[in-house]
């Protein structure tokens, strides 16, 4: 990003003592004072375990006396404050920064802004799969002018790591299995939450995460180790940060993760090899929390002095939370242990975005009156019922979806009168009262329904039933990686009673994670991927069920057969054996060879036919077309899928890579042809001495509505 303020951080540098310098690279969270022995940190992490409700959250944080350390911002130790999430203590602290400190250095607060602020869209995941950029923009900017109000300047989003195991918990904050979707989203994401202008009150800076490969931990296990290919990592992992980068992102978290023995946190390499010098980054970095410190534990560090001066020359330049800059760097540069040239260097680069912001010349950008006035605008409920809708994946069909007016419903499980369960994980600043249930929405919009409570006798005046099953939001997300993705043993029992009746019955799912849903997908009639859409939950589902709305999402993740099947994904490799009916190959004794349901997998209340695929090879690309027709009897939008396979490579090479997609409507019984230009660069891979190549041979491009159900043609380059 050009800007026209390097002078001013230059002149800020040279008045700048070394305390105030650290100062800059601090980032606290307000601190829990009276009957509370415990931080803000924990009590946020007690909500995410399940320790303490949301509900005891906020009857804390509303009685609690909070320090905001306003002793050391005045001294110049305090550069950034994290969960602020009001307008009020925002301005206060901000006045306390830019009128009694020395310098008068305005404040930079950050917080977590993953799928919507106030008005909560559905988690990214979901999101993801309505394969629709100009949404993603959307909800990210509704998400911006909210937070903006709210007093917020950076959100830690998008999370743009690549996820391929289910069993991580976190592949619910991100775009799922796909690089190219993952770019996509997430430069997206970045546009929306950055707006056209920084300095304007309603443009946050994006913050992505988790810089890199974090999506890869072993085992699917949060905060696990990360060992990979320098080849895979460029191919598979890096791509989606380099799309924001270019997208103008001004801020980089590294992960929690090492790579290939290397914590992020203090990985030279990737925080200023890669990351600075060769994609031209000029923003800030910032770690996870506590992830300095963390070093230690690691054991790549003596101490937090020996962390925090390997995360400053490595390229670090704000520490979340963890106080290693704040306890350390002033006596490491006392001593000559850390050069005071890395130190500006940092501060410059948390300067430059303070100042790309619009903060020295607007410090206060919001106030309470516009924070009352912004949030859960009707427009923006709309939009977050729009996001559900267009995130609702119809998984499975016999007929029976969409329902008819005037039945009765049946509906069973938790989560369908749940609202607070609507907003999945990473939904902090989420009001329970602002949700809508399933419950809710029929009670509304007049539905004849009857809510069966847990062990009550089924009602035999039910024509459909509808069961919520899947997850809890605090099994995804953050620390919750699980071992097992299958539906619990309540939940199928559930499901076969239902059956007993001999009536249709429908699952519903809420979740955070592709489930493994063998016996659902064998013996429901429907089953209807709902994700945690949200606010406008229960709105957007019973619009799905009825046919208010033609459902047009497909997964952006794999669904195993088993916990056991990940990671599983559709980009792999073969081996020399590929699994198949011979003994010998490439399989497991005790599942299927395929997943329980494809990535791009998801269906119509429509049908669409696939004909004619055509290609014609230029100079610089080959250029596919390839006639979609509507084969039902009413309106619906395709998402028409292009995949490109090298068949033969010095590396071999994936089955098969997303390199474009379509998302088009269609009027019942029309024709229209969909064309794709996929550059040769596309094609290319990185070889065994990291050089990007395209090679001469025979491709194979495919064309259909999801990873397996393709047309295909051969041509050669």
């Amino acid at each position: 990003m050009k800007n026209n303020y390097e002078k001013e951080i230059q002149d800020l540098l040279m008045e700048m003592t070394i305390e105030e310098k650290v100062g800059q690279l601090q980032q606290c969270g307000p601190s829990l004072v009276g009957a509370f022995d415990v931080s803000f940190e924990e009590l946020v992490n007690m909500v995410f375990d399940g320790r303490i409700s949301k509900a005891d959250f906020q009857n804390i944080m509303s009685s609690a006396k909070h320090d905001f350390h306003e002793e050391d911002l005045r001294a110049g130790k305090i550069g950034s404050y994290n969960g602020l999430n009001d307008a009020k203590t925002a301005n206060e602290l901000q006045k306390i920064a830019v009128t009694e400190t020395r310098l008068g250095i305005p404040l930079l607060f950050g917080y977590d802004v993953i799928h919507g602020y106030r008005t909560v869209t559905p988690i990214p995941l979901a999101e993801s799969c309505a394969w629709e950029p100009e949404l993603w923009e959307r909800t990210a900017r509704i998400a911006a002018e909210e937070a903006t109000a709210g007093g917020v300047h950076m959100t830690f989003a998008p999370m743009v790591d690549v996820s391929r195991d289910a069993r991580w918990g976190r592949v619910s904050e991100g775009a799922g299995e796909d690089v190219l979707l993952s770019s996509i989203y997430g430069a997206a994401k970045v546009k929306g939450f950055q707006g056209d202008d920084l300095t304007k009150e309603d443009a946050m800076a994006a913050c992505v995460k988790h810089f890199a490969a974090y999506g890869a931990a072993e085992a699917g296990k949060d905060y696990n180790r990360v060992d990979m290919s320098m080849q895979r990592l460029f191919e598979e992992y890096l791509p989606p940060f380099e799309a924001c980068v270019k997208a103008g992102a001004r801020a980089i978290m590294p992960a929690f993760n090492d790579i290939n023995g290397i914590p992020c946190s203090v990985n030279h390499w990737l925080l200023t090899n890669l990351l600075r010098n060769q994609w031209g980054f000029d923003g800030m970095t910032i770690s996870d929390a506590n992830a300095i410190a963390e070093c230690v534990t690691h054991g790549i560090a003596e101490n937090t002095a020996d962390a925090a001066k390997q995360a400053i020359e490595a390229g670090l330049d704000m520490d979340m939370t963890s106080n290693a800059f704040s306890e350390t760097l002033v006596k490491l540069i006392a001593e000559s242990a850390v050069s005071v040239e890395a130190l500006d260097k940092a501060v410059a680069n948390v300067l430059r975005v303070k100042f790309d912001l619009g903060l020295f010349d607007h410090p206060y950008q919001t106030s309470e009156e516009r924070e009352k006035a912004v949030m859960l605008k009707p427009a923006y409920r709309s939009l977050a019922r729009e996001a559900a809708e267009k995130s609702i994946v119809l998984l499975k069909n016999e007929t029976l979806l969409p329902l008819k007016p005037g039945i009765k419903l049946g509906i069973a499980g938790e989560q369908a009168n749940n609202r607070g369960e609507m907003t999945g994980a990473w939904a902090i600043k989420a009001d329970v009262e602002d949700c809508v249930s399933l419950i809710d929405a029929c009670m509304t919009q007049g539905i004849d329904y009857v809510y069966l409570e847990e062990n009550t006798v089924i009602p035999e005046d039910c024509d459909v039933f509808v069961a919520a099953v899947g997850e809890m939001k605090n099994q995804s997300g953050e620390a919750a990686s699980r071992a097992s993705i299958e539906l619990p043993a309540d939940q199928i029992n559930l499901l076969k009673k239902l059956i007993e009746t001999g009536k249709p019955v429908i699952a519903l799912l809420f979740n955070g994670r592709p489930l493994a849903i063998p016996w659902v997908a064998e013996h429901v009639s429907a089953i209807i991927e709902a994700w945690h859409p949200g606010v406008e939950a229960g709105n957007a589902i019973l619009n799905v069920l009825f046919g208010k709305v033609n459902p047009s999402a497909k997964l952006t993740t794999t669904f195993p057969y088993a916990s056991g099947q990940c990671p599983i994904y559709y980009a792999h490799m073969n081996t020399g054996r590929p699994g198949g009916k011979s003994k010998f190959t490439s399989k497991y004794l005790d599942t299927p060879l395929v997943p329980v349901y494809p990535f791009g997998h998801g269906l119509s209340y429509t049908t669409f036919a696939y004909s004619e695929l055509q290609l014609s090879e230029g100079q610089e690309g080959v250029t596919a077309s390839v006639k979609v027709r509507n084969t039902g009897d009413r309106e619906g939008t395709e998402i028409v899928q292009c995949y490109i396979r090298d068949i033969v490579a010095k590396r071999i090479r994936p089955v098969k890579q997303l390199v474009d997609f379509s998302k088009i409507p269609l009027q019942a019984g029309e024709e229209r042809e969909v064309v794709f230009y996929v550059p040769y660069h596309k094609m290319g891979y990185y070889d065994m001495n990291m050089r990007h190549v395209v090679e001469e041979g025979e491709f194979e491009l495919f064309v259909g509505g999801n990873s397996v159900d393709c047309l295909s043609n051969k041509f050669r380059l």
